[in-house]
């Protein structure tokens, strides 16, 4: 059953000229990530391989491609977590850096810090010689369209927020059996300058714990927050529920509690994994015993043989 990995591009409402993208992206990520796991990889190797590659296509809410806030920028957030030590890093309201998630591991390995923000973040990117990007490298025409658009008084961002793919993520277990999480994002269009969503929130856009799974979340930001979604769905594992119907259960919880929608990869310590979405559609692939498993619409699920190298 081990290594695997599993790979989300986002919930929501993805446009059908920008679907296959989306899935094709979310393919190649965990195919790549995969390759780290079966060359021997840890698990958060290949969730921040899987991530990094998402950050860096234009089709994903994430990197370059993220939605642009109020004024028009980009900020985004940001995630680590491994399941033996429970240790996490993450990033919130970056501007000028290409993969947030590189950034996010470097402070759970450099730091004693969970989380660094905004101008301290880049303050700490400097130091650890990431290099910054002009932050036009990451607008897409896509995004600034969508911005103007969602300009108007009486435009409802939350709403055409599901036409955009949303946060990026991944789950794996490795050989030795250690869990790690990794999500990514741009956050919600048009948001108010500052705003942090779930995703670099420990227990909200992630979490991962050897003794019961892993989790990355993708939705509505405050909505995942209210309910801690990826500790909520880990709970339930820890009561006997499968990966499926724990994320199930969480997403359920979520959309009666907070009539909030969203979608999850978890996976539990023994390779047993799912990819659920209350939303219309989820961009997923999965790998494991040299098949790609993947699909966007409830209910698909299209497999692949995995080809050696």
């Amino acid at each position: 059953m081990l290594p695997v990995v599993v790979v989300h591009g986002g919930a929501g409402h993805i446009p059908k000229e920008r679907s296959e993208r989306s899935t094709s992206g979310v393919c190649a990520a965990a195919r790549s990530a995969y390759a780290v796991l079966k060359g021997g990889g840890s698990s958060m190797d290949a969730v921040v391989e899987a991530v990094t590659l998402l950050e860096n296509n234009p089709s994903f809410n994430a990197g370059c491609g993220s939605v642009l806030n109020v004024k028009g920028e980009v900020e985004m957030d940001a995630l680590v977590m491994e399941g033996k030590t429970l240790s996490s890093g993450a990033v919130s309201a970056v501007r000028n850096i290409a993969n947030p998630i590189q950034l996010a591991r470097l402070v759970m390995e450099k730091t004693s810090h969970a989380c660094l923000t905004a101008e301290g973040a880049s303050q700490f990117a400097r130091s650890m010689g990431v290099p910054e990007v002009p932050l036009e490298s990451l607008i897409t025409d896509y995004s600034r369209m969508r911005w103007k658009k969602n300009l108007a008084p009486d435009a409802n961002p939350v709403e055409c927020q599901m036409g955009k793919m949303g946060t990026v993520g991944a789950v794996a277990v490795d050989a030795d059996g250690n869990v790690a999480c990794a999500t990514s994002t741009g956050g919600i269009l048009n948001k108010m300058e500052g705003r942090v969503g779930d995703t670099p929130c420990i227990g909200s856009g992630g979490y991962a714990d050897n003794m019961s799974g892993a989790v990355s979340t993708t939705g509505h930001g405050e909505a995942i927050m209210k309910v801690t979604l990826a500790r909520h769905i880990l709970f339930h594992m820890e009561q006997g529920e499968s990966a499926e119907a724990a994320s199930d259960l969480g997403l359920v919880h979520m959309k009666s509690r907070v009539r909030g929608l969203g979608g999850v990869v978890t996976v539990d310590p023994q390779g047993n994994w799912a990819a659920r979405f209350s939303s219309q559609q989820m961009a997923w692939a999965a790998a494991q015993k040299d098949v790609l498993h993947y699909g966007l619409y409830t209910g698909e699920h299209f497999t692949q043989i995995i080809d050696a190298q």
